[in-house]
């Protein structure tokens, strides 16, 4: 049994899977709640599978980019468990997660998260030999300046709100998909599929080195 945790964004996620099925998840809007919702949503959907801790084969965690205060909670739970059952942990890029979701999507496909201040942070991604590969770095830019970049057809997912995606369409014309409410939703059962594949690879991160993914310095007050 695999436990995949996502606190990246205001969207957190939990998903419980046995290697075949999504046995359980849950993804809800916290208004920077992640502190005291994390941990008593984690034990309610363990209970409600009757799955006990020392069940766990492993844990998956969204890495980032995201919010900074989000990816601390969710990267010191997921090493904590991880720790206290001796089990592997295993780090996935939040964005990488995202466009696992898209499927089988031609050409270049555009992940992104709301990064504040009129920012987001994005990546591309290709498929290859059926698997998605990133192209290039992750950027932490505009709106106005992502789409300057795009030179082709584009599917974007992610934290895209209706002025955004008018934005694309307006400047990108034909150029811009964008993905619908539901396929933007970033669902850590994607996470546990993913987490679960580098698992059977014997892909595994060390709890004392694994660090989050940040395009920003945290703000200091």
């Amino acid at each position: 049994m695999l436990l995949a945790i996502d606190t990246a964004s205001q969207m957190p996620s939990l998903a419980l899977y046995d290697g075949e099925r999504v046995l359980a998840e849950e993804t809800w809007r916290s208004a920077n709640g992640h502190t005291v919702e994390l941990m008593p949503g984690l034990v309610r959907m363990l209970e409600r599978q009757k799955v006990s801790p020392s069940e766990l084969r492993g844990i998956a965690v969204a890495l980032g980019p995201g919010s900074f205060t989000g990816l601390r909670i969710g990267l010191s739970v997921a090493k904590g468990l991880a720790l206290t059952l001796a089990i592997p942990l295993v780090g996935i890029p939040t964005l990488e997660a995202l466009v696992y979701a898209q499927g089988r999507k031609r050409g270049p496909v555009c992940a992104v998260l709301r990064a504040g201040r009129g920012q987001v942070s994005a990546a591309f991604y290709r498929r290859r030999q059926g698997q998605w590969r990133q192209q290039g770095d992750y950027r932490l830019t505009s709106w106005e300046d992502l789409c300057a970049e795009i030179e082709t057809r584009t599917f974007f997912c992610g934290e895209i709100d209706a002025q955004a995606a008018a934005l694309l369409r307006k400047r990108l014309g034909d150029k811009a998909t964008v993905a619908s409410p539901a396929c933007s939703l970033r669902r850590a059962g994607y996470l546990a599929e993913l987490g679960w594949q580098r698992l059977e690879r014997g892909e595994v991160d060390d709890p004392a080195t694994l660090a989050p993914i940040y395009l920003r310095h945290p703000a200091i007050k």
